[in-house]
């Protein structure tokens, strides 16, 4: 089993990527966590394939709903490192 902070890690690089691949002009490395998706350039729909994206690599199948409040990318992460250990 992987442990919290390579879990984490994992996720976050997954997270990355998504956004970047659908984002072309967002080099992962420019990607802050501080900062919302909406931040980096994402519309609504590319919001929902990011996080479609995401979640389909991590296995997960979460409401959409669920999403609506996390407020940057670093509470993205949190929230699906938790998602995924229940």
């Amino acid at each position: 089993m992987l442990s919290t902070e390579t879990r984490k890690e994992t996720v976050a690089r997954i997270v990355r990527e998504a956004i970047s691949s659908i984002l072309p002009g967002l080099p992962a490395e420019e990607i802050q966590g501080g900062k919302s998706l909406a931040e980096h350039g994402a519309d609504s729909v590319d919001r929902v394939e990011i996080l479609l994206t995401v979640m389909g690599r991590l296995g997960m199948d979460e409401p959409m709903s669920n999403f609506s409040s996390i407020p940057n990318i670093d509470a993205l992460v949190d929230y699906l490192c938790r998602a995924q250990g229940r």
